[in-house]
């Protein structure tokens, strides 16, 4: 490999490495039942925090509660993986690389 390929693929490993560290800081949220339930979640493995209104909770149906509960999580992993996706697209020039995402 000549020393400016070498360099070319230095860059792209440090790109790479901050769009993954802007990846693992990210939040992204969704809400469920006009809002009743609120999921966040960090850098788009970790929930870290979901918000369940008092009247989801008076409600007294804990079947609704919970698929509330899953569709805003499952909505906001989905939405946090589709934004990692498009970012390491942008640096990879649509490449599909095994591990990145």
């Amino acid at each position: 490999m000549n020393r400016r390929m070498l360099q070319q693929a230095q860059q792209m490993q440090a790109r790479l490495a901050k769009i993954q560290e802007e990846i693992a800081q990210s939040k992204t949220e969704a809400t469920s039942g006009g809002g009743a339930v609120k999921a966040v979640v960090l850098g788009g493995s970790k929930l870290e925090s979901l918000t369940i209104s008092p009247e989801a909770i008076q409600a007294g149906d804990a079947e609704m509660l919970q698929d509330l509960v899953l569709a805003a999580v499952n909505e906001a992993m989905e939405k946090s993986h589709a934004e990692a996706s498009r970012k390491m697209s942008a640096i990879t020039g649509g490449l599909n690389i095994p591990g990145l995402t």
